[in-house]
């Protein structure tokens, strides 16, 4: 599926319910949160399991479908960089330290 049909994809009314059926049934928590005992904060975005661009056939299929909060959403698609160092602060001088 190309990237413009991705994007009316996401905007029609069919993935808008879609959507809100995969928040109810995860009970609008982070699956991956509750996995490490802890609570969802922050945004929860619905995230395809098997990726819209190679399945499109699996768009609307609410299995194919897990509610992640919008950190592990980025973290599963390789959006930035979680390693223990990702979190620290950069230091602006030589001399600044924060450990």
């Amino acid at each position: 599926m190309e990237k413009k049909d991705r994007i009316m994809f996401y905007h029609s009314k069919g993935w808008a319910a879609l959507r809100q059926q995969a928040l109810s049934r995860d009970n609008y928590e982070c699956l991956w949160c509750k996995e490490e005992g802890r609570v969802s904060s922050g945004t929860l975005e619905v995230d395809h399991i098997k990726d819209l661009e190679h399945y499109p056939e699996l768009a609307l299929n609410l299995d194919n479908l897990r509610t992640l909060c919008k950190d592990h959403h980025n973290q599963r698609h390789h959006r930035m960089e979680y390693s223990s160092k990702a979190h620290r602060k950069t230091p602006k001088w030589d001399d600044e330290r924060w450990d």
